[in-house]
């Protein structure tokens, strides 16, 4: 099973991480797997591309994919804000689509 979890200090996402493996089927075609990494990289990649925020991401080949939010600007906050909230989505639609292979959590900050 996946174990994703989205890190929160009020109102506001500071960090995602996401490890294990779905089960869901082998490798290279695990699609549960895939949608999880493509959400993460594709915010990662979001944050930076688009709005300029250096992500410093963590991954390996067991299943993680790790990364906390450095200390964002006020006017990028919203932006910021936004893509977190489009990857809290996505993964909401996935652990929905594959209850058995994926959980989801909401916590607070790491420190």
């Amino acid at each position: 099973m996946i174990t994703a979890a989205l890190f929160r200090s009020g109102s506001r996402y500071t960090g995602f991480r996401a490890s294990g493996h779905s089960g869901y089927a082998g490798e290279g075609q695990d699609i549960v797997c895939a949608a999880v990494s493509v959400l993460g990289c594709t915010c990662v990649n979001s944050l930076e591309s688009l709005l300029g925020i250096e992500v410093r991401m963590r991954g390996n080949e067991d299943g993680l994919l790790d990364f906390d939010l450095p200390e964002v600007p006020e006017e990028k906050q919203a932006g910021v804000q936004l893509l977190m909230g489009a990857l809290k989505q996505g993964l909401s639609d996935v652990r929905d689509g594959y209850p058995r292979y994926v959980k989801l959590e909401i916590k607070g900050r790491r420190e």
